[in-house]
């Protein structure tokens, strides 16, 4: 099918969505925008993806969303939840979903190009972000109601109070932002709202 292609921009189920991976007749597709903000969790503590409020919103309420038609095209994925390399906190289970998050390593080695010497050199220097020269940082980059915006990771943070994310130049905040109640008067001023964006992504069958 001519039209899937990596980098290519499809819709589906309402959005447009990117593709950045093709394996067999499925694609992986990520939001081309941020679509909505969300906290990472619904509570106090630590949290991994696998218990987090995000993943059951993504994988209920906003997998419920899709026609029966677009959910059987949803493939379910085993999704690898790796430590944060920086400071040791766990990723937790690994799990089964319909709809993900990326993580830190996906979005450093595989579908923004490749920074992976940085991730494989890393530095003392790297406590609050992974590289503010990465030549890859703009692609990372994403909006919301047309204003430039950070959004969530499902790896964890400095600890499991938080979550990684990408910032609105495109760096990945290895340390993260707090998962339940994120301390910052830096809000969105379409929504006067500070919680992190987020761009679902799923594997999707190709085959109609």
């Amino acid at each position: 099918m001519s039209e899937f292609n990596i980098g290519t921009i499809v819709p589906f189920g309402g959005y447009d969505w990117r593709i950045l991976d093709i394996q067999g007749n499925a694609a992986l597709i990520i939001t081309e925008n941020i679509i909505e903000q969300q906290s990472y969790t619904n509570r106090s503590g630590d949290v991994t993806w696998a218990d987090c409020w995000l993943r059951e919103y993504l994988n209920g309420e906003f997998y419920n969303k899709f026609t029966e038609a677009e959910q059987s095209r949803i493939n379910l994925v085993l999704t690898k939840n790796y430590d944060n390399q920086w400071y040791g906190s766990k990723g937790g289970e690994d799990t089964k979903d319909y709809i993900f998050l990326l993580s830190i390593e996906e979005v450093v080695c595989k579908y923004f190009g490749d920074s992976s010497k940085i991730l494989e050199n890393r530095s003392a220097k790297q406590k609050y972000w992974f590289g503010s020269k990465d030549k890859n940082n703009n692609k990372r980059r994403a909006t919301l109601d047309g204003y430039v915006w950070w959004w969530w990771l499902r790896s964890p943070g400095r600890d499991n109070k938080r979550a990684a994310y990408i910032h609105g130049d495109g760096n990945i905040g290895i340390q993260g932002n707090g998962t339940f109640r994120y301390n910052s008067k830096n809000v969105l001023p379409s929504s006067g709202d500070n919680r992190g964006g987020v761009r679902p992504a799923l594997w999707l069958n190709m085959e109609l």
